[in-house]
């Protein structure tokens, strides 16, 4: 019998639960209906105020009531005004931050915060802190009321900063004098008010800096944009202008499509820019004799006194590779000028050779500036230009320049039968010439495999190192 009634009791206990925490929800929901109908009441009456209705401060009955809230919002109002002043709009921001603050934990947390409910009665330490900064936050707003805004005690029931301005204002002037009154109440303003509305005015200020700071830099940057998207459109406009002119001056007969691309300025306009000089890509390696020798010829027929494998049987080369045009390499070259400049270095594109893979741009640093200068900037000046990285070559031999290596958007495919069918390495002595590859600018690049002790190659694991 003990036993079901311990079963009976701790089922009823189980039940009543639910029915608890269901009448605490409904009771939070009942108080912030209540919250917002008081302080919609409560806004209205204090905007609607006007002092000639009869209320706490003024006699009189009969009287028509101007005030929306009728004579129970002139009294909230009157009454209002008379205790605190203007100040007493301090009192309903607050109740509707703490209106919001309870509203936000009712959404968030459900039915959890009726768990919590026979806990508010305790003491907190955030309530504590509330209310100090609110009565920091009035008698400090009162002071500066009463000494600087007595103007305007004809719109109100009583003095500026209403009971409190006229309690403590006085008493802080008698002590500490008219300016460092002010000074004390603008300190405990800022003080109250981060109490009660709980924000930092350290991370505030952080906030709208870093709003301020992004806000130039987007406007700086987009300034910088259209000054580069000017500069390439002159640089455009000016080398067809060039190009025209130098069509007409040109004799007939005379081809200079192969010949070395040189860009003459123009003293009126650019007399500050030098020009750039563009050394023409390698788009097809000369062919030796032995290619065109062998394609002739059958392709299982022996041949006599030959040893090595017909070119032919390799994948040929594309007979049109892409290349960076010199529109883009005067752009890019005016563009580096001006990002360097950014950075407070001055240097001068001399010369652009585009290859394959990448495009070297020769510079000239002016007077006093230092390799390393440019070297450190490598990466700002890669952003700068939207790229991953720039090659930095300090040393040319034979040259007092430096060089800047930006790979090419679209990069070129070389064949081994581009090597293989040059003319170098068919004028290889040795029967051990090994084709490397290009060079910067397209040469090809052969090398004697006797000469070298070893040989490393590179590559992943699987990739085919070990196969030949």
């Amino acid at each position: 019998m003990t036993y079901s009634l311990n079963t009976l009791q701790s089922s009823s206990a189980a039940d009543a639960q639910p029915v608890r925490l269901r009448a605490m929800r409904f009771a939070h929901e009942i108080t912030l209906i209540a919250g917002f109908v008081v302080l919609l009441f409560w806004l209205l009456a204090m905007l609607s105020y006007t002092p000639s209705d009869a209320a706490w401060s003024t006699s009189g009955t009969g009287g028509e009531v101007k005030n929306w809230g009728g004579r129970l919002g002139a009294w909230i109002a009157d009454g209002s005004y008379f205790l605190a002043g203007y100040s007493v709009w301090w009192c309903f921001a607050a109740g509707v931050r703490v209106w919001l603050s309870s509203l936000a934990g009712w959404l968030r947390g459900g039915e959890a915060n009726a768990t919590d409910a026979p806990q508010l009665g305790r003491f907190n330490r955030s309530r504590v802190a509330f209310w100090f900064g609110l009565l920091l936050l009035l008698a400090a707003s009162a002071m500066l009321e009463w000494s600087r805004l007595y103007r305007l005690e004809f719109r109100l029931p009583g003095h500026g900063g209403g009971v409190l301005g006229y309690f403590v204002g006085p008493l802080s002037v008698k002590w500490i004098g008219f300016t460092g009154s002010a000074l004390i109440a603008i300190a405990a303003g800022v003080i109250g008010s981060a109490l009660v509305f709980r924000f930092s005015w350290t991370q505030l200020a952080e906030r709208i800096g870093s709003r301020v700071y992004s806000l130039f830099e987007s406007r700086r940057e987009k300034r910088e944009i259209a000054e580069d998207i000017a500069l390439g459109k002159q640089a455009v406009r000016e080398r067809r202008e060039l190009t025209s002119d130098e069509r007409e001056l040109q004799p007939d007969g005379v081809e200079s499509a192969d010949e070395e691309l040189r860009i003459e300025p123009r003293p009126k306009r650019r007399a500050a820019s030098p020009p750039v000089q563009i050394e023409p890509a390698l788009t097809e390696v000369p062919k030796s004799d032995r290619v065109a020798k062998e394609r002739q010829k059958p392709l299982f027929r022996e041949l006599p006194d030959s040893k090595l494998p017909q070119v032919d049987l390799l994948d040929a080369a594309l007979a049109r590779q892409e290349t960076v045009s010199p529109d883009t390499l005067e752009m890019t070259s005016r563009m580096i000028e001006k990002k360097l400049k950014d950075f407070g270095v001055e240097v001068r594109v001399v010369l652009a050779s585009p290859g394959p893979v990448i495009t070297r741009y020769e510079i000239e640093p002016a007077t006093g500036v230092k390799g390393s200068q440019i070297v450190g900037l490598a990466k700002d000046l890669a952003r700068s230009l939207s790229l991953v990285s720039i090659r930095v070559v300090e040393t040319i031999p034979g040259k007092n320049y430096m060089a800047l290596e930006l790979p090419n958007a679209k990069r070129q495919s070389i064949k081994l039968s581009e090597i293989l069918g040059s003319q170098v390495y068919n004028e290889g002595k040795s029967f051990l010439t090994m084709g490397l590859g290009k060079d910067i600018i397209g040469n090809p690049i052969v090398a004697d495999l006797a000469k070298m002790p070893h040989v490393l190659v590179a590559g992943t694991t699987g990739s085919g190192k070990s196969v030949g």
